[in-house]
This record gives structure tokens, C-alpha cells and sequence, in this order.
């Protein structure tokens, strides 16, 4: 259980929140970060050694779970595990900013490879590729018009009001797309169809 500011919250059970914040369920973010944000900002603090930076950080982690919520799997790991391999590499992307910063005030090379690295090891790197190929299966078998909206989105980088934009629809249109998509892929990672993928996780 985790403690946010002197308030504690139980856990969610990971598969019922994950469906909800794809959904887009604003409560269910409030559940998550009431039961996780203080975990969140002290694996960042350790790395950071800032607490400004370490709630930067935890808003960085919170805003990617509720844009990105399909990309946690809770088949393949908890929720409280997840968040906190996300701050961690969040945490240590900062601090190599901070040190890129300060290489033109003195600070030198080793400051960069004293870092841990936050690269994925060899079996998060394996199923990493699974669920890489099978999300771009799942990609390419939604309607064209959903397709659209998440490649702008999250492979191009816009807004689901620039999106909308581009394509030339209405933001709520864009939105519902982009919604409706997300479902679709969440549903479609969280229990894959084919048998020789199930046997192989």
C-alpha cells in the first residue's frame, strides 16, 4: 500500500484499472496515482536526488499511463512493477539531460557512464519483440480510419486535436477513433489469439 501525502489508498486490481483507464476512466488514474505516486516519486528521488525533479517525473509517468495505457500488459507483470521500471528510466533520462547540460561547465564523460543503464536485459528485450510484432498485427488489422488517428498520435507525435486537424475531422471524431482504437489494441494484447504466441510467453 502506498501513502500519497499522508493519505493511503489500496492497490486496484491491475486488469480491472488497465481496462478502465483504456476506457478513459479519469478515476481510475486517480486510483492509480493515489495508490502508486508516492512509490513513483521516491524510485525517482533515489535516482534524481531532486524531489522538484522527481515530481516532474512522476508527472511524466502518470501522463504517458493515461495517453499510453495499452502499453502496460498486466498479464506480463504488475502495475506497482511497471510504474516503477517507468520512473526509473524516466528518472535516469533526466539526469542524463543534466548532465549533458553541465558538460559545458566542467562536468565531464564519466559523469554520463557513471549512470545505470536503463536499457531492457535480454528476456525484456525477447518480449519486447513479441509484443512488438503482435501490436503491429493488431495495427494493421483496425479500420483505416482508426489506423490514421494512431499513427498520427503515437507514432507521429501529435495530438488527437492535431490529428484531427491533419485528417481534416472534427476533434470529438478524432477522439472516439483514437478511443475505439485503443480498446481494440488493448484488448487484442492483453489476450492473444494465436496459440503458438500463448505457448511462447
Amino acid at each position: 500500500m502506498e501513502s500519497t501525502g499522508g493519505t493511503s489508498a489500496p492497490p486496484p486490481a491491475d486488469a480491472e484499472v488497465h481496462r478502465r483507464l483504456v476506457y478513459g476512466d479519469e478515476s481510475a488514474l486517480a486510483e492509480v496515482y493515489a495508490a502508486y505516486g508516492g512509490l513513483v516519486r521516491r524510485v525517482a528521488v533515489r535516482v534524481t536526488r531532486s524531489p522538484a525533479a522527481a515530481e516532474d517525473v512522476a508527472q511524466e509517468v502518470f501522463a504517458h499511463l493515461w495517453s499510453r495505457p495499452y502499453t502496460f500488459d498486466a498479464s506480463r507483470g504488475s502495475l506497482r512493477t511497471w510504474l516503477s521500471v517507468l520512473a526509473h528510466r524516466r528518472a535516469v533520462d533526466w539526469v542524463r539531460g543534466e548532465a549533458r547540460h553541465r558538460k559545458d561547465a566542467g562536468a565531464d564523460d564519466s559523469t554520463l557512464q557513471a549512470i545505470p543503464d536503463a536499457g531492457p536485459g535480454p528476456d525484456e528485450t525477447v518480449v519486447d519483440r513479441e509484443r512488438s510484432l503482435l501490436l503491429h498485427t493488431a495495427l494493421a488489422e483496425l479500420p483505416q480510419p482508426q489506423r490514421e488517428v494512431v499513427h498520427l498520435a503515437y507514432f507521429a507525435g501529435r495530438t488527437y486535436r492535431q490529428a484531427a486537424v491533419e485528417l481534416g475531422i472534427p476533434e470529438g471524431t478524432a477522439k472516439t477513433r483514437l478511443r475505439s482504437a485503443l480498446r481494440s489494441l488493448a484488448e487484442t494484447l492483453a489476450d492473444p489469439p494465436d496459440p503458438a504466441l500463448e505457448r511462447g510467453a
